[in-house]
């Protein structure tokens, strides 16, 4: 995937896991970096399970899945 791509899918993953964890929106960039940490940390932690979406639609939904897991850790840190 290229770089316009994963801007997208990062911009997208993080949009939709701060409004299903109800995290208010801190904007498009944090947003990004939302979306590609958790698309990092969702391929390692799906991998681990042994799962494994393909093409762009599993690559949005891998993403989505580390973007709510990471902030779950973060409202657990931030209490």
């Amino acid at each position: 995937m290229g770089l316009i791509a994963s801007i997208i899918v990062g911009i997208i993953a993080g949009f939709v896991a701060s409004k299903l964890m109800k995290h208010e929106g801190q904007g498009c960039l944090i947003d990004l970096l939302l979306g590609i940490v958790g698309g990092w940390l969702g391929g390692h932690v799906l991998g681990w399970l042994g799962v494994s979406w393909g093409g762009l639609v599993g690559e949005i939904g891998t993403a989505i899945v580390g973007a709510v897991l990471l902030l779950w850790i973060w409202s657990l840190i931030r209490k």
